[in-house]
Parts: C-alpha cells; structure tokens; sequence
C-alpha cells in the first residue's frame, strides 16, 4: 500500500512538472537586425486597425506577475495569394497598461513606473525602464514569412530604445475577404536585450528575491483591413 502511495504521488508530482513545462512560452529566437523584405509587386496591402489590435504582456518576479497590453499606432500588413507577405507594425509605447491591477490600486504607479515618467523619476531610472518621453514609439518590420500547414513562422526587426534585435515566432495568419487578422502563439524575449535592465540578476548583483525575470510574455493580436 504504501509503494502505491508513493507511485501515485510521484506519477502526480511528474504530471504537475510537465504541465508547467508546457504552459510556459515558448521563448522567441533573438539574432541581430536583418534585412527587411521587400514587399512584393503582387501583394495586397491592408492598414492595421489600431483599435482592434494589441500585444499582451506578462512580466513576473518570485512574488507573483503582472499584465498588461500596449496599443498600436499604425502600420499595413501585405497578403501575396492569401499567406502573409510582409509588413510593418508601429507601437506607441505611450499606451502601456497594467490590466491585473485597479485603478487607485497600483494601477497608475505602476504604469508610470514601466513608462520611466513617475514624477520622482531619474534618468537612470528612466533607462531602466521603457522611457517613453525618450522613445515614444516602438516598431517591429518582417524579415521574413514562411507558412506551413496553416501556421507562419514570422522573423522581424523588434526595434525599442533604440535597439533593434530580430525575433521569430509562430503566428496564425487569417485572411476572409477585406480583413486580415494575425495572432501569435504566446512567446517570450529577454528584455535586457533592449537595455530594460530594472532589478535584473544578469545586470546588478545582490538583488536576492527582489529581482524580476528577464523574460517577458508576450502575444501578438492584430486586425487590418482594406
């Protein structure tokens, strides 16, 4: 009876860990800048409604995790015999927004404090962070599109503060007549790469449990139209 015990406890402790392997994101292949895709002759553009779409966030620490959504300004995706071409996407940093916490509860002073424009902020804090009267505007272009078996692996230049880094993640791609609707799978990037260094344990040392993980989730939601 008690081998059984200490199978079943042990098959249930084997279950939990795969179940959180699985649930976490997948985290996107970061290289340098590439060269930007040409848009093809042939492809049909359609303008991003800025309104409909959106990127999700979920940054964590050992204490818990916050999210979040940042909004895009503008930008045009191009469609060649119905599979993603290319395109272009501008984010207006200015938009970050935390969505787990209430207003008068956090909500504001943590936004401020991400956007680097708190009233008692210094330039280097300011750097830590996103910097968003320094660099109001973020940008992602595709490099690259390739689609198979209903699925598209999208490359692009992510470009924020200034830096620009290529990432690559898997998205759905769906075109119906004068929309076009483009959803990643749940990925996520190092930060640090793009120098948001705040109470990161790869950049200062001595942080014990008050650091926060480099890795930010992030998921892709963008609707354009004719």
């Amino acid at each position: 009876m008690k081998n059984r015990i200490a199978s079943l406890l042990f098959l249930s402790a084997l279950t939990l860990t795969v179940s959180c392997k699985n649930d976490k994101a997948t985290e996107a292949e970061t290289t340098e800048a590439g060269k930007v895709k040409e848009v093809s002759g042939e492809a049909t553009q359609y303008n991003v409604d800025a309104k409909a779409s959106k990127i999700e966030w979920t940054g964590s620490k050992p204490t818990g995790k916050h999210t979040g959504t940042i909004t895009l300004a503008d930008g045009a995706i191009f469609v060649k015999d119905s599979v993603l071409d290319s395109g272009k996407f501008n984010i207006d940093m200015n938009t970050i927004a935390v969505t787990d916490l209430k207003a008068g509860d956090g909500k504001e002073d943590l936004e401020a404090h991400l956007k680097g424009t708190a009233a008692d902020a210094k330039e280097a804090d300011m750097d830590h962070f996103f910097n968003v009267k320094k660099f109001p505007t973020a940008s992602f272009e595709i490099t690259s599109a390739k689609t198979e078996n209903g699925k598209t692996t999208v490359e692009g230049n992510l470009t924020m503060k200034g830096i620009t880094k290529n990432v690559k993640f898997p998205a759905k791609v769906t075109v119906n007549g004068d929309v076009v609707t483009l959803e990643s799978d749940t990925f996520s990037i190092n930060r640090t790469l793009w120098n948001v260094n705040y109470a990161s344990k790869s950049v200062f040392d001595n942080l014990g449990d008050k650091f926060v993980n480099d890795d930010i989730e992030l998921k892709v939601s963008v609707t354009a139209k004719k």
